[in-house]
Formats: structure tokens, C-alpha cells, sequence
């Protein structure tokens, strides 16, 4: 087993900042390669310190916040546009960065695209959903519409 900080979020495993034994094929192969986290040493209190206090700054203050945000997200659904075949398939697929583009461009609040969750990739036209989570207790469901013209 190693002992790991966690530098990014990793769905599944933990937030940015937080120490955790994963096996050493996982650590090696996939978390140390994409810099998701740095091997746990004694001087890494200092770095953990550092990573909680940016998280703080970014992240929504309180669940109040975290609330309000997510129902003016779930009032109404966001257009994608994206290239797409004559049959409906797309080229390609909508990736997380597309989904808070359209967000933000339509004048909703700046969602980083780590907290976005697709469950299946989407691969074709028409009305979607995905999961926006906001804080540790709060998630949005946000509607997409996906549709042809990039």
C-alpha cells in the first residue's frame, strides 16, 4: 500500500488535500503519471495546508450558497451546440469543459468542470442530464439540451 496526498479530486477516492493508502499499481500507474497526487512525506503537513486553504477560497462558502446556486442551475436547461452528423450522432462527444461553457455563457454561475459528473458519455442530440456537485451535501441536476451547430 502507499500513502498518498491527493493534489486534485478524484471521484471515488477523495478531495485535494486529503491523505489516503491506495495500492501501489494504482498509485504508480495512474494517480503519480496525470500529477493527481505526490507521495506522502513528513514535510507534506505544509503542502496539505496549502491545498485546504485554496480549496476554502474557492469553494462556496456555505450549504445556503451551495443551495441557492443549485436551484437557479435547475431552473432552467442549458443549450450545447455541438457538431453533429445528419442522423443525430454527434462527432465526438460532449465533454465536461462544453457542459460549464454553456453554463456560464448563458449567464449562469462559473462551475468548475471537475464537479461536473456524466454518467454515460453523450453521443448523440437532444435533452440530457448530469450532476453539478456544489458542496459535500449539495448536487444539482442540470438539464442540457444538446443541439446541432458549433
Amino acid at each position: 500500500m502507499a500513502k498518498l496526498i491527493l493534489t486534485h479530486e478524484v471521484t471515488g477516492l477523495g478531495t485535494a488535500g486529503d491523505v489516503v493508502d491506495v495500492k501501489d499499481g494504482y498509485a504508480r500507474n495512474y494517480l503519480l503519471p496525470r500529477n493527481l497526487a505526490t507521495p506522502w512525506t513528513k514535510g507534506g503537513q505544509k503542502q496539505i495546508d496549502q491545498i485546504t486553504a485554496a480549496r476554502r477560497k474557492r469553494a462556496i462558502a456555505s450549504i445556503e450558497d451551495a443551495r441557492a446556486v443549485r436551484d437557479s442551475l435547475q431552473a432552467k436547461p442549458f443549450v450545447v451546440r455541438v457538431n453533429a452528423g445528419p442522423n443525430g450522432r454527434l462527432f465526438g462527444s460532449v465533454t465536461t469543459a462544453d457542459i460549464a461553457e454553456a453554463i456560464q455563457a448563458s449567464g449562469g454561475q462559473q462551475v468548475d468542470r471537475r464537479t461536473i459528473e456524466i454518467g454515460q458519455p453523450i453521443k448523440s442530440l437532444g435533452g440530457h442530464q448530469v450532476q453539478v456537485r456544489l458542496h459535500a451535501d449539495v448536487s444539482a441536476t442540470v438539464d442540457l439540451n444538446v443541439v446541432p451547430g458549433a
